[in-house]
């Protein structure tokens, strides 16, 4: 079934787009790295990203995937990609207006708070408060317009015993 177009829905579906974006681009690096990244397409696009002054935070990031071994790489750069999978289903299905995907989107978000609260405990910074926060925006504002179009798991089902005596009605 299919909503009326909302600019907050769609805000959300361009919010896991990219975050499918970039898990893709650490993905790809995680596995490029794997076997070094000289000479390929890759890791001339990852060379010309660290040069960028204003990428420090690239910078780190391949720092850190670099600092890896091979095997690690591989399942940071598996993990990354099955995951972008995720969210690109998740912001194609809300792009579309479909009501799985805000299904979808809101257990699944949900899920994830509890080990978003757990890293902030273990590694506090304001960019994972933050992140909290909008998860959890996200999930209200998901449940809110769930149960006011009467979806799951608020749907309203209808007596069993008031649907025939209305069919048996001549």
């Amino acid at each position: 079934m299919r909503h009326r177009r909302d600019p907050i829905l769609r805000l959300i579906a361009v919010f896991k787009l990219v975050k499918a974006a970039g898990l893709i681009a650490v993905g790809l690096g995680a596995l490029s790295m794997r076997h070094g990244h000289d000479g390929s397409w890759l890791g001339e696009w990852l060379d010309a990203l660290t040069a960028d002054p204003h990428g420090r935070y690239v910078e780190r990031l391949l720092a850190r995937l670099s600092a890896l071994d091979a095997h690690t790489l591989r399942a940071v750069g598996i993990g990354s990609l099955l995951y972008a999978v995720l969210y690109s289903i998740e912001g194609i299905g809300l792009m579309l207006g479909r009501v799985w995907a805000e299904v979808m989107t809101t257990l699944i978000t949900t899920s994830f708070i509890p080990l978003e609260i757990y890293e902030l405990v273990v590694h506090p910074s304001w960019t994972k408060a933050a992140v909290i926060a909008a998860n959890v925006l996200v999930v209200l504002y998901l449940l809110r317009r769930l149960h006011r179009e009467h979806h799951w798991p608020f749907h309203k089902a209808r007596p069993a015993t008031a649907t025939a005596a209305t069919t048996a009605l001549p």
